[in-house]
């Protein structure tokens, strides 16, 4: 009687079973995280500003690059970083007192369920790409949050400011983006 076919006919029936077993199951709790896709009209910018889409360097400059025409401001943050929790509100308000200045979030380093709270507690009304591994913020010479970068309206990066700012820094660099 010869046992070796019956071994490999057992062994791959196991290995098939097991296989099989592992593309169908699944866990209903879990949902699946955002990650990056263009709206209909081909931008990278999200449309709210809970949808966190999940972001590269690459993507990011991609982005930055298609938002060119407008001045732009991006604040790096996370959810743990006290600074952060500082400038935020003078962010949101800087957001509401000009229209014409496009305003970006960059969460990094964070988990997205902190992020998701940290928009909600601090009302944050423009939209945040998420940057788990800190791609970004290393793109940005910089070795952790926050980092609020100013781009005029021509795409020219006028100002970096490494840590957190203050009102006077902000009003500068804002006059300096839209003159």
């Amino acid at each position: 009687m010869d046992t070796m076919p019956t071994r490999r006919f057992v062994l791959a029936f196991v290995v098939i079973a097991l296989v099989s077993s592992a593309c169908i199951w699944s866990n209903d709790d879990e949902q699946p995280s955002p990650t990056l896709s263009t709206s209909p009209t081909g931008s990278l910018l999200p449309s709210t500003p809970d949808a966190l889409p999940t972001m590269d360097a690459e993507d990011f400059h991609s982005m930055v690059d298609q938002l060119g025409g407008t001045p732009l401001v991006v604040n790096v943050w996370a959810s743990w970083c006290e600074p952060c929790e500082r400038e935020t509100p003078m962010l949101t308000a800087a957001a509401a007192d000009h229209p014409g200045v496009r305003f970006v979030g960059v969460n990094t380093q964070d988990s997205r369920e902190g992020a998701e709270a940290f928009i909600e507690q601090y009302s944050i009304p423009y939209p945040s790409v998420f940057d788990p591994d800190g791609a970004i913020i290393t793109d940005l010479d910089a070795l952790g949050p926050p980092v609020t970068v100013f781009y005029d309206a021509d795409g020219t990066q006028v100002a970096s400011v490494v840590g957190e700012l203050s009102q006077q820094t902000l009003d500068q660099h804002l006059a300096e983006i839209t003159s």
